[in-house]
């Protein structure tokens, strides 16, 4: 079989002559001929193999860029490309549909038929922050108060302060009134100023050797919000069960998020406390802000790494559903670190929702 024309190409691989000229630009797919008098495109049969599997990727969204990587590999390590893309969509698709899921319910509940729960929960909480057995100093703040639990973790020669600073600005909003449909609006300007003030800190300094992590949960009455950035967690007991509620900002669960690393392997991974966002000397950083809601009988944990890389998720389980108290519970999951050997600092921060 000869050369085929750009439209005949087109038809057999499903891409428009439109397309194909621009991947022609692109150096993704070039011709095997152009006519000099015409400027006429043709392509040899054995490139459509190529343009099938371009169209295919193409449908499925992935960036011209990253197909050229793909077609640029063997086929086994083309199809690991795929794969590590695909999980990262999915991964994408699920923070989408919890916003979605947020935004529906928040119209719901603005609905004049909706009102206040008669009987609003309580709370009791508890903080604990501990040096560890390895560390000369502290670079963690934990602080539990009556509307705001708080964990921040610093690192870098200003990592103290600039933890200390993020979680101080924050603390404003215990004195605050805030609407329940202002709630995020208000942590994510919080979440700015923290910004600004750990910038002020950092200052001279590298702007991404000295920072903090910054996990905080803001509380209503009725409803929790939660601001997130780094590898703090917070983790819910509900009805017996665990669940981690936060998404670590971190260089190994990004692989692990596309399938190139296991959850095992990245445990031990020498770069599994490489921070893809965290609050630093440059503006621009970006946190998860949404709504939790709040049931009674719900216990939070709120945790710096130097607990969740050292005691197995199992173990601050059995804390967490066993404790008789926040106070008693923060006590055993730093007691828990420590005989682990605590390599970094620890902080736990714990509460408690009930109806009064």
């Amino acid at each position: 079989m000869g050369l085929l024309a750009i439209g005949a190409f087109a038809r057999a691989s499903r891409l428009s002559p439109k397309a194909l000229r621009l991947y022609d630009e692109l150096g993704l797919l070039t011709p095997a001929h152009v006519d000099q008098a015409t400027g006429y495109r043709f392509y040899a049969p054995e490139q459509l193999e190529r343009a099938r599997l371009v169209a295919w990727l193409r449908r499925l969204g992935m960036p011209l860029a990253r197909i050229r990587v793909v077609c640029a590999l063997p086929p086994d390590q083309a199809a690991a490309e795929v794969r590590a893309y695909w999980a990262r969509v999915e991964a994408d698709t699920a923070a989408r549909r919890d916003l979605a899921a947020f935004l529906i319910d928040q119209l719901i509940r603005e609905d004049p038929a909706m009102t206040a729960p008669a009987n609003p929960l309580q709370i009791r909480y508890a903080a604990l922050s501990d040096i560890g057995q390895v560390r000369e100093s502290n670079q963690d703040t934990a602080y539990a108060g009556s509307r705001l639990l708080a964990v921040a973790d610093g690192f870098g020669p200003a990592g103290a302060p600039a933890g200390a600073a993020a979680v101080e600005v924050l603390k404003g909003l215990e004195a605050e009134a805030v609407a329940a449909g202002d709630l995020l609006n208000v942590l994510g300007d919080a979440f700015e100023q923290a910004g600004r003030a750990v910038r002020g800190v950092a200052a001279g300094f590298e702007p991404d050797k000295a920072g903090t992590t910054l996990t905080a949960m803001l509380w209503t009455g009725s409803r929790l919000a939660l601001v997130h950035i780094g590898d703090t967690r917070v983790h819910l007991l509900r009805d017996g069960e665990l669940f981690q509620i936060t998404h670590d900002h971190t260089w190994v669960q990004s692989m692990i998020d596309e399938g190139r690393l296991s959850p095992e392997e990245a445990a031990s991974h020498p770069q599994r406390t490489l921070l893809l966002r965290a609050l630093h000397g440059e503006p621009g950083a970006t946190a998860d802000i949404r709504l939790q809601d709040a049931h009674p009988g719900d216990r939070y944990l709120l945790c710096s790494d130097g607990l969740s890389t050292v005691v197995p998720t199992d173990d601050v389980h059995r804390v967490l559903a066993t404790a008789a108290d926040p106070e008693q519970a923060v006590h055993d999951l730093v007691a828990l670190a420590n005989a682990a050997g605590a390599p970094d600092n620890v902080s736990c921060v714990v509460a408690d929702l009930f109806q009064p």
